[in-house]
């Protein structure tokens, strides 16, 4: 008797645990599958996104600066812009996949290089200085401190052919593109033709590059009567923009509006500062490119915005610090051939500042450093 109550609980038991289990199965399946009352099932397929061309404006503001010289053949899209962003920090574009071009370029330094000379995709140093990249739609003459090419999308695209940088062809790049289904998909939703091509992509990095702008410095915000400046900062900016006058001295300024100035801050022209003689010319600079000997040792003016982030300077980074530059133009003018005038003139006599005017100085410089612009997200890396 005691045997078969203790079969028939331990039936009973089984009997229980496989109802349950058979409910778990049948719930499991519902809500897999989802269910009917006519029990009809429905498999639930997960959905893909359709990914199609979206030519939405991208709203450019650039504050109180004059309207940038944009190309009409290639408009700002948000697509493209974010499809430029995605090609500057990705590493796919060099060789052995080593670097992007925000590794030449790091916005926290104002998109420029704290090398002397930056360092390629095989571990070899560059001839220039890497030039910092903000309101890219305010130059309007060429690109590089030589000036090589006119658009930026011929500019985007030299780096990763150059040995001495990303070392690496068009053609192997657009491959590695078009196995990746994020460039697949973007690619398609920035242009028209859904096309992976190089030409395609100098267009979106163009559109990203000229996305990139600079306009709210302390300077900026003084200029609209937000801030005011220091003591210093105002009497360097009064130096700043005060011609040399060697007569007298009393009234001399440092001159620097020349060749940097207007709300950009640069001059779009190739000059030689002086910082060689004809015979300690290395880099023959504009001339390389319009073979006129008149442009021997010529580079492009830099703008001077963000400029106390961006050292080292000059188109070799021979200058560390700012001070360095500053001293150059007060005391180091070097006579040559193609040296421009507005420095040679200054050479008898220097600038003649003072300790405190090249603080002074120093400091306004400091004035036009954009930290919105070094710490803006929508310039950072999207990976």
């Amino acid at each position: 008797m005691k045997v078969f109550c203790k079969t028939l609980f331990l039936k009973n038991n089984v009997i229980v645990l496989l109802r349950r289990l058979s409910f778990l199965i049948i719930l499991s399946c519902c809500l897999w599958s989802g269910c009917k009352d006519d029990d009809n099932t429905v498999i639930v397929e997960p959905i893909e996104e359709t990914v199609v061309y979206d030519d939405t404006p991208f709203e450019l503001k650039y504050g109180n600066l004059p309207t940038p010289n944009l190309p009409e053949d290639n408009p700002l899209t948000v697509q493209g812009v974010e499809l430029g962003r995605m090609l500057f920090y990705d590493k796919l574009l060099s060789k052995g996949e080593v670097q992007a071009c925000a590794t030449c370029h790091n916005q926290s330094i104002g998109f420029s290089d704290s090398l002397r000379l930056s360092i390629g995709a095989e571990e070899l140093p560059g001839t220039r200085q890497s030039m910092a990249i903000f309101n890219m739609g305010w130059h309007s003459d060429g690109f590089f401190w030589d000036g090589r090419v006119q658009t930026l999308r011929e500019q985007a695209i030299e780096p990763i052919q150059d040995p001495l940088e990303m070392n690496e062809t068009l053609d192997n790049v657009v491959n590695k593109l078009k196995a990746e289904k994020r460039y697949q998909d973007q690619f398609v939703r920035a242009f028209e033709n859904g096309r992976i091509t190089w030409e395609n992509m100098a267009l979106a990095l163009e559109q990203f590059m000229l996305s990139i702008v600079s306009y709210n410095s302390k300077y900026d915000k003084f200029l609209a009567g937000e801030v005011t400046l220091t003591e210093s900062e105002e009497r360097g900016r009064q130096l700043y923009f005060l011609e040399y006058n060697p007569f007298f001295p009393e009234f001399s300024g440092a001159d620097c509006q020349h060749c940097h100035g207007g709300t950009n801050f640069e001059n779009d022209l190739y000059m030689n500062n002086g910082l060689d003689t004809d015979e300690e010319f290395v880099d023959l600079g504009r001339e390389t490119v319009t073979n006129e000997p008149t442009d021997r040792a010529k580079f492009k003016v830099p703008s001077l915005r963000n400029i106390a982030v961006t050292a080292p300077y000059m188109h070799d980074g021979r200058f560390n610090t700012l001070e360095e530059v500053v001293e150059h133009y007060n005391t180091g003018i070097k006579t040559s051939s193609t040296a421009d005038l507005t420095v040679l003139n200054t050479q008898q006599t220097g600038l003649m500042l003072t300790e405190q005017d090249k603080e002074d100085l120093v400091n306004f410089m400091k004035t036009l450093t954009d930290e919105v612009y070094l710490t803006q997200p929508s310039y950072q890396s999207p990976f």
